[in-house]
């Protein structure tokens, strides 16, 4: 694992965030969904005002899909998120733009799937085996995910009183690492990657709103990708330095 920053890679240093990166073959990928705080680094470099806050708030689904005023990434259940929650109400585009900015890209749809299931660490710890592709991105059981049930229990954001279904996202890095040592690969948040037909953009991994089924590699569930909703994050990947 390489942790990104002025330290470790002097050339390339920027107002990015210090995220670490874990190395998968060929590329890189970051090892917890882009946070609240990473992404406002972001923001106060460029100015963006993202889709949600123009439009007034993000979405929730309820009884169909509900626009919720305030809801946006700034304050993802309509009142102020903490740095450590991962961003979300955040589009493809943008979520493109945040990883440009940092000098990364939207991990390929194929490249995410291998982060997520295949073992690729030379010496893994006792869970997992080098090699091996996983049913889950936690392993053989979907045990340490933050899922709607059958996960465990996760140590989630106290928001569980805003919705009508699941208890919410949690903070980067406190679940289960799972494998390649990656965090919420499976479940937490649905994760935007470079692919898709036309308009619609591919997202992985489930989210917390979802039991163990969507964290599967098998789960593939495209969306509008000027959607913005409360269970889509991402993170970002590049090619191996």
């Amino acid at each position: 694992m390489r942790a990104a920053g002025c330290v470790v890679f002097a050339a390339a240093c920027s107002s990015a965030s210090a995220a670490a990166m874990q190395r998968v073959g060929a590329f890189e990928i970051d090892v917890t969904e882009v946070t609240i705080g990473e992404f406002s680094k972001f923001v106060a470099a460029t100015g963006v005002v993202t889709k949600a806050e123009r439009d007034g708030g993000g979405h929730v689904y309820e009884a169909g899909w509900s626009k919720k005023s305030g809801w946006h990434w700034r304050a993802p259940y309509g009142r102020p998120g903490v740095a450590r929650e991962p961003v979300a109400h955040i589009t493809y585009a943008e979520a493109e733009a945040y990883c440009q900015w940092a000098g990364k890209r939207l991990p390929a749809d194929a490249e995410w799937v291998e982060a997520a299931y295949t073992e690729r660490r030379a010496s893994p710890p006792s869970l997992f085996v080098s090699g091996r592709t996983y049913t889950y991105p936690t392993g053989d059981t979907p045990q340490g995910a933050n899922c709607l049930s059958g996960c465990g229990t996760a140590r989630v954001v106290a928001h569980g009183a805003k919705l009508l279904r699941g208890r919410g996202h949690a903070e980067a890095g406190t679940t289960a690492a799972g494998v390649n040592g990656l965090y919420d690969m499976g479940a937490n948040l649905w994760e935007w990657t470079n692919a898709g037909p036309g308009a619609e953009k591919r997202t992985r991994g489930g989210s917390w709103w979802y039991g163990p089924d969507q964290m599967r590699a098998d789960y593939i569930a495209d969306k509008p990708g000027d959607f913005t909703a409360i269970y889509i994050g991402f993170r970002c990947a590049r090619d191996a330095r």
